[in-house]
């Protein structure tokens, strides 16, 4: 199988000779293998592994992202940011560790950003009330 993990600005991984993949998406953690159906989904913020047809094992932490697989042999993953690497355990500890805490923060920001947008929606019905123009 063919798989390509890209972000906005580079392709991270190209490999044409993946026997397996493991991701994970909202539902839990999934295998793709040859001829697998069409399929889409939203992956988590987690580390995608596969093995080649050599038998290593290669590993890439996601911050999310949308996967496809495509006539049973195209895997394509789309994210904002991904880290390639060998090892599993320095995946885990420090690029999760760190896209954890991004998504975090863009969760609190995106929190703030709508009471402020709520607080203008009622400050903005306040002055549109008819009782305040007299009618």
């Amino acid at each position: 199988m063919k798989l390509r993990i890209v972000t906005p600005l580079s392709v991270v991984v190209d490999e044409d000779r993946v026997v397996a993949l493991r991701a994970e998406d909202a539902s839990g953690g999934f295998g793709i293998l040859r001829g697998h159906a069409d399929f889409l989904t939203s992956l988590t913020v987690s580390v995608l592994s596969w093995r080649r047809a050599d038998s290593t094992r290669r590993y890439c932490a996601v911050r999310r992202g949308v996967l496809s697989v495509t006539g049973g042999v195209d895997i394509a993953v789309a994210t904002r940011e991904a880290v390639a690497g060998d090892d599993l355990e320095s995946l885990d500890r420090t690029v999760l560790a760190r896209f954890r805490e991004q998504a975090d923060s863009e969760r609190v920001e995106r929190v703030s950003s709508t009471r402020l947008q709520l607080l203008a929606i009622r400050q903005i019905m306040r002055l549109l009330r008819p009782e305040r123009h007299g009618v």
